[in-house]
């Protein structure tokens, strides 16, 4: 675990630096800051900026000089006391240019922001579509117009959006900011839908940048700019004074008191926990470390063990807590008074219509959701089959599916096949989802999918006459392994926004009471409703 976080905060601390030394230093010369150093400056003093999806594009876009975080920076942060989404363009990286992670990464950032009603600062500086991608960033649903699309949706749910030019803002990206609520532009900025070269070269009107977009033509002629500053730190100050005048939100609809901190340290989970699928743990010991006050109501303990069901406190907020149990277990089998094991992290026909039930039961009284993954997946044979598992395991999917409250997901170790689905993986709508260092997530696990894959190949091989030797039967057996692996990791899945954060498990209590603040600021739940259920 240390080896995995040392890794991954020393890449995280080089994915800050963005485009590098010289790229800060070109951004400090035009008397910019950069994006990181714009958001420090605007969130309030002595808060930190929870960020998400910085790991997005990581390993991707190499024959490009590569694309940190995809160029910008989203996250949650405290302004004038109130909870924001912030999503800001980095520069340093190809100036800002979208490349297709980046418009998924803000994309996402707006997701999140429409799905929890969380107000949006967008700190725009950015040179439009990475042109050389531009298939892959300007026609689909999941692309750079739908970045605008949900200006316009966020507008009419009544979500406050403030925009701040802080650069170059060009082409189809020119609309975001007018689609917001205030516009705020500071001097040697650029609005326009073409710059000076692209309206030469289509009507051959000549124009400096500064007449045809710069904030004094579009605060005095165009009428566009709400406020005009001279520099970064005063825009920065401005946004501040107009969060400060907002209207207070909606109180929250979910149970909230106090907060209590759990009687044990958090720290204790480096120990409780091992990456190694074979060991076991009580997930108990986890949760205590996790609610408030370490106060978990268990529900129905003594039944459907391999899952973990019960309410708690997270943050002084009540939550509904679904987490899969590694211990194995002695257990009477169904129907039976004959003793069977049942084995930690799978989930058995019992397991599942327990959790069915619970899910129900907090949905009906509006209690937020919590998943902590280290899932296998469901139990497979005969007894399973002949028990109904795959009613049982339907129920449970159609109720995480149907849900209304908001789901939260934490992947700890394992998160396979089925079990990924039922436990309120990414296609379960979760409002965030995170994962620890030594979290695998895939249909099967890496040793599984290995001898399969290896074993497709082989008989390949030798359908076509090739004699294949023990050492390379090994070799191509270990480089399937190693492939699967790396794709499995959780780095892996959160280049691709499969997941909004990898988290240090010392911190799991934090990034939940992130999520569940952010969460409660939604004060409209739809009826909850599971159309036909397996009974």
């Amino acid at each position: 675990m240390v080896e995995l976080l040392t890794s991954i905060k020393n890449e995280e601390e080089n994915i800050r630096q963005g485009g590098g030394p010289k790229a800060i230093e070109s951004q400090h010369k035009k008397n910019r800051l950069t994006a990181r150093e714009r958001v420090a400056t605007l969130i309030d003093p002595g808060t930190h900026f929870f960020e998400l999806g910085i790991y997005a594009a990581h390993e991707m876009y190499e024959e490009w000089g590569g694309a940190p975080s995809a160029g910008t920076v989203t996250g949650l942060a405290r302004v004038s006391g109130r909870l924001f989404m912030v999503i800001a363009n980095d520069a340093t990286v190809k100036a800002g240019a979208f490349f297709p992670m980046t418009a998924k990464k803000v994309i996402r950032a707006q997701n999140i922001a429409i799905e929890n009603r969380i107000p949006t600062i967008y700190l725009v500086d950015s040179a439009g579509v990475f042109l050389p991608l531009q298939e892959d960033v300007f026609p689909d649903t999941d692309d750079f117009g739908r970045v605008f699309r949900n200006n316009a949706v966020m507008s009419a749910m009544g979500i406050p959006q403030i925009t701040a030019i802080m650069g170059m803002c060009v082409a189809g990206g020119a609309y975001l900011p007018v689609m917001c609520d205030h516009i705020l532009m500071t001097e040697g900025s650029g609005l326009f839908l073409a710059g000076p070269a692209l309206v030469q070269a289509a009507i051959g009107q000549k124009t400096s940048a500064e007449d045809l977009g710069g904030a004094k033509m579009h605060s005095q002629i165009s009428g566009t700019v709400d406020f005009r500053e001279p520099d970064d730190e005063s825009c920065l100050k401005r946004i501040r004074a107009l969060v400060d005048k907002m209207g207070a939100p909606n109180p929250p609809i979910f149970s909230h008191s106090r907060l209590k901190e759990p009687l044990y340290p958090i720290s204790d989970l480096y120990g409780i926990f091992s990456g190694n699928p074979a060991k076991q743990y009580d997930m108990r010991e986890i949760i205590a470390r996790l609610v408030d006050g370490s106060e978990f109501e268990e529900y129905r303990a003594e039944y459907g063990e391999t899952l973990l069901c019960g309410y708690a406190r997270i943050g002084g907020w009540a939550v509904g807590i679904v987490a899969n149990q590694k211990k194995h277990i002695t257990t009477n089998a169904p129907h039976s008074d004959q003793k069977r094991i049942e084995f930690g992290g799978v989930i058995y026909t019992e397991s599942a219509e327990k959790a069915a039930r619970f899910i129900m039961d907090c949905n009906q009284n509006r209690i937020p959701l919590i998943f902590l993954h280290d899932v296998n997946g469901f139990m497979v044979g005969k007894d399973a089959e002949w028990s109904g598992i795959i009613r049982a395991g339907a129920k449970m999917v159609n109720a995480v599916a149907n849900s209304v409250v908001p789901k939260i997901t934490v992947i700890l170790g394992g998160s396979f096949g089925a079990g990924n689905y039922a436990m309120c993986g990414k296609a379960y709508d979760p409002r965030f989802m995170f994962a620890w260092p030594t979290a695998k997530f895939a249909v099967m696990s890496g040793d599984a999918a290995a001898n399969t894959l290896g074993e497709i190949k082989l008989k390949q091989l030798e359908r076509e006459g090739k004699k294949v030797d023990e050492k390379a039967k090994k070799d191509l057996l270990d480089s399937v392994k190693s492939t699967y692996d790396h794709q499995t990791d959780p780095r892996y899945a959160a280049a691709r926004l499969w997941l909004d954060a990898i988290i240090d498990p010392a911190h799991t209590r934090d990034a939940l009471i992130w999520a569940l603040n952010a969460a409660s600021l939604n004060t409209h739940l739809p009826e909850f409703k599971t159309g036909v259920l397996q009974t």
